[in-house]
């Protein structure tokens, strides 16, 4: 199957897994055109994971989207995680691969969170390193995703928007734009939605995330449990607008509705997509 990847997608969740066969099966006019699979479920020695994986995978184009690469971390990247990762990468053949800028724990132990990190030029050396060992490893550009954040560092020294652009530049990686987490981290932290998308380098974006969230007022929080908010439509309209067509898909994690729900709610990403695009 082809890895060149278009249009619409959704993250597979074992909730959707018959229904999303069915979908490609009987032609399924509002199917996902491709399907993002979450790496650790599948960097397993076999088992149901790999047959559902296999299954999925002869019917639709795919993606690999790491949580626990742990790129921010100060302890080694682990060689077991890379070998397994790379052997999963040689059996789905994925158009890209994707972590998260953040750390997720030590080497005592995930902690199961992406935590956020100081925007600072110490930062973007330890990363950069880090990066290129998994780009060598896996044999291809790392993609990127920008995180939700609840908390800054005095020991920033530049924005968010910048460092990212600054992680591009040096280190070759591209770039997942999570548009709902630009929002929540807009309102957590007060800055222009707007122009933190006008300062990322649009050539190396070649993937959004969609996803809800939950607005406690002062607070906002990256949850994946609700459908996607009127605001970030909005915001995503935008993102289009400066970046042209991207390929796009949505995040359900929790409260996890029948597929043709958020079948729906990807129409309306195509719907958005359509009019900003004419």
């Amino acid at each position: 199957m082809s890895t060149v990847l278009n249009g619409f997608g959704l993250g597979a969740r074992v909730e959707h897994y018959e229904d999303l066969k069915c979908a490609a099966d009987e032609g399924w006019a509002n199917r996902p055109e491709w399907l993002e699979f979450i790496s650790e479920n599948f960097m397993v020695g076999g088992g149901a994971p790999l047959v559902h994986l296999d299954a999925l995978r002869a019917r639709y184009p795919a993606v690999l989207h790491g949580v626990s690469l742990n790129l921010g971390s100060t302890d080694p990247l682990r060689p077991d995680y890379l070998d397994a990762l790379a052997a999963l990468v040689e059996r789905v053949q994925p158009a890209w691969v994707s972590d998260h800028l953040c750390w997720t724990g030590t080497a005592h132990g995930q902690l199961h969170d992406l935590l956020p990190l100081p925007y600072a030029q110490a930062t973007l050396d330890h990363l950069c390193g880090r990066i290129q060992q998994v780009q060598d490893r896996l044999r291809r550009p790392l993609v990127i995703e920008n995180v939700s954040s609840y908390v800054q560092f005095a020991a920033d020294e530049m924005g968010e928007a910048e460092f990212i652009a600054a992680l591009v530049r040096r280190s070759g990686c591209q770039l997942l734009l999570d548009v709902n987490n630009i929002y929540v981290s807009h309102r957590n932290h007060g800055f222009d939605a707007r122009s933190f998308i006008d300062a990322i380098p649009a050539e190396a974006v070649v993937q959004i995330h969609l996803a809800g969230h939950e607005d406690e007022g002062g607070l906002v929080i990256d949850t994946h449990d609700h459908p996607i908010r009127s605001e970030v439509w909005e915001l995503y309209a935008y993102a289009l607008q400066r970046l042209g067509a991207r390929p796009t898909m949505i995040e359900r994690d929790d409260h996890i509705p029948p597929l043709p729900e958020l079948l729906a709610e990807l129409d309306q990403a195509r719907a958005v997509a359509r009019a900003v695009l004419a």
